[in-house]
């Protein structure tokens, strides 16, 4: 298995679409995929397998592996706005009304060691920002960013951090490694 830090534009497949970078450019093994996504506008760890069934268990909710984001957000969160995340967020996901999982959410200081972006963060002198990070049990197209935005919180950079066990600790954006 292979852990890989997707850098920002980054699509989670190997196919180059106009306009975006691919895993092609990054990871020259073949055979490998992808265990879950992380959309262009997302960076942070994205695991790889060339081993269907555990490609499987790693996506699957069912197996409620638990995922880290670290999440800059426009705004300073409340109290109620982190007790809504935490209980669980109703959302209209194709046109269907869905209810998150509970999650965990919490306010927290600037990551550590955390790289710029490129393009940077669009910065509003007026608006102030915050870090939140959200553990997530499940995994929906765009649910961290629907998630803020339900409480108000618009997401500005979303950066996962951690999948199960596995985190980008020592993995600068850009870089992969074999993990076990």
């Amino acid at each position: 298995m292979i852990a890989f830090n997707k850098p920002y534009g980054v699509i989670c497949q190997f196919t180059e679409t106009a306009g975006h970078t691919s895993l092609k450019s990054f990871i020259p093994l073949p055979n490998f995929y992808p265990a879950g996504r992380l959309d262009a506008d997302s960076e942070g760890l994205v695991l790889l397998t060339d081993d269907g069934k555990l490609q499987n268990k790693l996506s699957d909710p069912d197996h409620k592996l638990p995922k880290i984001y670290w999440v800059e957000v426009e705004g300073l969160p409340t109290w109620a706005a982190l007790e809504k995340l935490r209980r669980g967020v109703t959302l209209n996901i194709d046109h269907k009304q869905f209810t998150t999982r509970p999650a965990q959410a919490r306010h927290m200081e600037t990551p550590p060691q955390l790289w710029p972006r490129q393009p940077p963060v669009r910065v509003r002198a007026s608006i102030p920002t915050a870090w939140l990070e959200l553990t997530l049990f499940e995994g929906k197209n765009r649910q961290v960013r629907r998630m803020t935005a339900a409480v108000g919180l618009p997401t500005l950079r979303l950066i996962r951090y951690a999948v199960g066990e596995h985190t980008l600790a020592d993995l600068p954006p850009g870089k992969w490694r074999e993990v076990l």
